[in-house]
């Protein structure tokens, strides 16, 4: 073997090293990621821990990639690869579950009442970013934290929300089913769409949902997302009051589009 041919093998050799220890090192970072989001969606946080899991979702998204946030283009493209990234994580609870967890409720007040801890949790996501934000604010806010701060506010709202998308499924009879992949890109439908699943649509993967239209769609709907929680970056305690108010009535619309929706759907199976 001659020494340029040696040379290249080399080369070549070093950067497949270089590609799989990056691609373990981001397979490792959205492990990460998908757990913080996780813990995100409980129904009982404190406002201590939830800043406190906001801020480790901050450096979560940093060590993902921070330069594509200052393009708005790449920056949806790069959300909406994040929340297919963290949907698979999302932990929906089954209706066995919901039962234990509220044994009195029927399934209308079941519905409200995860409505309306959704809208609570978001509400407080919201609260969250904006003291991190009024924080900022007294020494001027860098270009470097607030879109960072932007998507991991965003990001934890839609988790919490693709769980309560979920979770009505389960209460009206119409659990979404499939594998990991199959239950995430559906979820992603839903919650774009403000609709319930259709069952007689064949499930596909998080990958094929979130090809050509679908994709759009969900750029689209986190555009106006990422758009409302710039109200995060007000000044002072305003931002917190103003975030937290929008995400709750965001959310509430969103539940009450969604269990209409379902409502509807079942009766008309019972008609049927």
């Amino acid at each position: 073997m001659s020494g340029t041919d040696h040379t290249a093998e080399t080369s070549d050799s070093r950067a497949l090293e270089q590609t799989t220890a990056k691609n373990q090192e981001l397979a490792a970072v959205d492990a990460e990621l998908g757990a913080t989001v996780a813990a995100l969606t409980a129904d009982d946080l404190e406002p201590a821990g939830r800043r406190q899991l906001l801020g480790r979702l901050v450096g979560d998204i940093r060590r993902r990639g921070l330069g594509q946030l200052f393009k708005p283009t790449a920056a949806m493209r790069w959300m909406g690869d994040v929340v297919a990234d963290v949907a698979p994580h999302v932990p929906v609870r089954d209706i066995e579950t919901l039962r234990r967890h509220f044994p009195s409720l029927g399934d209308d007040d079941l519905a409200d009442r995860l409505i309306r801890n959704a809208a609570r949790s978001t509400a407080g996501v919201g609260a969250a970013g904006g003291g991190v934000a009024a924080v900022e604010w007294v020494a001027p806010p860098t270009l470097l934290t607030a879109p960072v701060l932007l998507a991991a506010e965003t990001v934890a709202v839609v988790a919490i929300e693709l769980k309560l998308v979920g979770e009505l499924h389960e209460i009206y009879g119409q659990p979404i089913r499939g594998g990991l992949g199959q239950r995430a890109g559906a979820l992603i439908q839903a919650w774009s769409q403000q609709r319930g699943v259709n069952p007689l649509v064949p499930g596909v993967g998080v990958a094929s949902v979130l090809g050509t239209a679908a994709r759009k769609e969900l750029q689209s709907t986190l555009l106006k997302r990422f758009g409302r929680n710039l109200t995060t970056l007000g000044p002072l305690l305003t931002g917190a009051a103003v975030a937290g108010y929008l995400n709750r009535r965001a959310t509430r619309n969103l539940g009450e589009h969604i269990m209409k929706d379902l409502r509807k759907s079942r009766q008309k199976v019972i008609d049927g």
